[in-house]
């Protein structure tokens, strides 16, 4: 679903991200782990359009995107929920949600399955953003991306300052959106157990590269805990 070919990012003197190359396939979980400041943020930023790339390309279902706006990737399939979940803290849970369909017509309803996957918002729907807990704001920003009913759903470290019981939610709502095979999925994690869980293949960035890649069974023998703790 996704093919990222030779990626070069650069801020001022700083080579930030070194010719990265990967792909995330449909109906399942790649998770994406490195320490704080290898270039995981950046490379999504650039994935969503928000920063250029450099050099090289990013290809969404076959077709080339590497030059689209943002706003034209997520009218091709690109869902997002960011580090720190940026919801609108003074719209309502409901205008949140309808935030979501900006790209779709008009007549667009928010799925029922986002509520079937979150009750709490679907009972806070008149509820403003910002009065939700933390938890509940990334359930929200969860929802947002998907309402329009994406092909690739990119999550940045959407465990950050999260209590555990909606840690476990937000894995199984993960691990249900990837079985129904209906959407790619880029998991950017620091937390090892979480990505684990999750984790069909996983991606290992050190220095703006990736340094380690393979099957999320394979996570395990190959040290990813070890060398994300060095």
């Amino acid at each position: 679903m996704l093919t990222v070919t030779n990626l070069n990012q650069y801020y001022g003197g700083s080579h930030i991200l070194r010719n990265l190359s990967f792909e995330v396939p449909m109906g399942k979980v790649t998770t994406l782990l490195g320490r704080n400041g290898v270039g995981k943020t950046t490379l999504l930023k650039t994935l969503m359009g928000l920063v250029p790339a450099a050099t090289g390309s990013i290809a969404l279902d076959g077709a080339d995107i590497t030059k689209a706006p943002s706003y034209g990737r997520v009218r091709a399939g690109i869902g997002y929920v960011p580090q720190g979940r940026e919801i609108f803290p003074r719209l309502t849970v409901e205008e949140n949600l309808l935030m979501g369909l900006a790209t779709r017509p008009a007549s667009a309803e928010v799925p029922t399955r986002i509520f079937e996957m979150f009750p709490v918002l679907k009972q806070m729907m008149r509820r403003r953003g910002g009065d939700l807990s933390g938890g509940q704001q990334q359930q929200l920003a969860i929802g947002r991306a998907l309402a329009p009913g994406p092909k690739l759903l990119i999550l940045d470290e959407p465990t950050e300052g999260i209590q555990p019981s909606i840690i476990k939610d937000i894995e199984r709502a993960i691990r249900a959106l990837a079985e129904t095979g209906e959407m790619a999925i880029l998991l950017v994690e620091q937390y090892y157990d979480f990505a684990r869980s999750l984790a069909d293949h996983y991606l290992l960035m050190e220095r703006g590269e990736i340094i380690s890649a393979g099957r999320g069974e394979e996570m395990e023998v190959n040290k990813v805990r070890e060398m994300l703790s060095v």
